[in-house]
């Protein structure tokens, strides 16, 4: 048997297979109506998109609202890192090459290292980093996946065996796991998409180890270009684009991944395994994909790209699901939390136009400038919204990623590359405090039904 018809049935049972189907989606449908007579917090969010309280950090603070005479109103959107401002943190980081180690040190021990601290962290990282040419051979060079995310999670996964001590949960124990995954993932990330590229492209495969005078952004840009050249900037932009996307509170779908699996007191890489599960999903991590996608789209409709009508008109059709996707989606717009401003999009949207300058790429930054303000203007008059709508973190990444020559096959990768400091934290949070295994309730809507021998089931 091949590898295809390992994963295929023949055609008298892809018959009686699609009958199966059927069933299923008979069986699984929920009148919807049922919900609201419940009151049931679907997606854990009130009828206004509030999150349901479900556990407390120190961690980050996601602030897109505020109270102005006792009334809840839209705001800029503010994140804090361990009580720190993000967009002071950058600022500071203008002229420093480590901005993105500095974050992971504030997000797991509280708060901003002195000079002596930082450098004895990186050390520490550094010395993790490397994977054995075994790891490499026998892990990530065999069976290379089309999704680096798959890959990942498969990588993350094998460590296990490699691990003398990999079900302790103890947090010293979950502390040396979580930082050697902090420094490994950039490798596993960067060498499975060149095994990929091989193996299914016939291109060069081009392996080379981190240097241990780099820091991340910058070993991520030089494994994975066949020269290893990078200019100061592009390494600063990606460098702060780790740090945007490094931590965003307890509540986003990959980190509740966390502490929920987290709290059944399983393994560090089986719950690193189901953040990276999680992040793959086109409404979370992989929504720069469907931005980029749906620029692509744009371009091939619109014929004059500063033409404010036409773009507005297609991007009515968009939400209108009469094109594109037909999903009514406009992605990189709009945010659960964020109302006035994202404070990540409006930070990397000032960084892209910088590079975009430097790659001569303006032209092109202006388009996205405008596509953001008209898809606002679109989506509050097609859904009426008492709120403001504004661009999220996804709508600029995917630009930046883009002008800095790296893949779409990576761009979810390096969302993980940077969320596994936050993922790490949340982790160590939840061990610490020792929660309850995290098991919210669901009401049965079905019927009791009266069993019945096989032979005598007449349906």
């Amino acid at each position: 048997m091949n590898n295809q018809t390992m994963m295929e049935l023949d055609e008298e049972l892809n018959a009686q297979f699609d009958d199966l189907v059927k069933y299923c989606m008979v069986s699984g449908a929920i009148n919807q109506e049922l919900y609201a007579e419940y009151d049931v917090k679907r997606g854990l969010r009130d009828a206004n998109g509030k999150g349901v309280l479900t556990g407390l950090t120190e961690i980050a603070d996601v602030v897109g609202t505020k109270i102005e005479d006792g009334v809840r109103v839209p705001c800029d959107g503010k994140l804090y890192y361990q009580g720190y401002n993000v967009k002071e943190l950058v600022s500071s980081y203008a002229n420093r090459r480590y901005a993105f180690e500095e974050v992971t040190y504030l997000l797991l021990f509280g708060d901003l290292p002195n000079r002596q601290q930082l450098n004895s962290f990186i050390n520490i990282l550094k010395s993790l980093q490397e994977l054995s040419g075994y790891f490499v051979r026998d892990v990530i060079m065999k069976a290379p996946s089309a999704n680096i995310m798959n890959g990942l999670q498969r990588c993350v996964l094998m460590l296990y065996s490699y691990d003398e001590k990999p079900d302790d949960i103890s947090v010293p124990n979950v502390l040396r796991q979580s930082l050697q995954m902090i420094g490994k993932l950039p490798l596993i990330s960067v060498y499975s998409y060149h095994a990929y590229r091989h193996f299914h492209y016939g291109e060069n495969l081009v392996i080379r180890t981190p240097d241990k005078e780099m820091s991340t952004a910058e070993n991520i840009l030089q494994m994975l270009r066949l020269d290893g050249k990078f200019t100061e900037l592009e390494a600063k932009v990606l460098d702060i684009a780790l740090v945007l996307h490094a931590e965003h509170g307890g509540g986003n779908n990959s980190t509740f991944t966390n502490h929920v699996v987290t709290s059944s007191g399983t393994d560090t890489y089986s719950a690193v395994a189901a953040s990276i599960a999680s992040l793959k999903g086109p409404r979370h991590g992989g929504a720069n994909l469907k931005v980029q996608q749906m620029f692509r789209d744009l371009r091939e409709h619109v014929t004059d790209l500063k033409d404010e009508k036409q773009i507005k008109d297609y991007l009515l059709k968009i939400l209108n699901k009469e094109t594109f996707d037909r999903a009514g989606l406009i992605y990189g717009m709009g945010h659960a939390v964020y109302t006035e401003s994202d404070p990540r999009a409006v930070i990397l949207k000032d960084y892209a136009e910088r590079l975009a300058y430097e790659k001569d790429r303006h032209d092109e930054f202006e388009f996205y400038e405008r596509v953001e303000r008209l898809a606002a203007e679109a989506i509050a008059e097609k859904r009426r919204l008492f709120k403001p709508v504004c661009a999220n973190v996804d709508f600029y990444s995917g630009f930046v990623y883009t002008m800095l020559g790296i893949p779409e096959e990576l761009f979810t990768p390096i969302f993980a590359i940077s969320r596994i400091s936050g993922w790490s934290a949340h982790r160590l949070e939840e061990l610490v405090n020792k929660g309850k295994i995290i098991r919210p309730a669901y009401k049965f809507v079905g019927v009791h039904k009266k069993f019945y021998d096989i032979d005598e089931r007449y349906w």
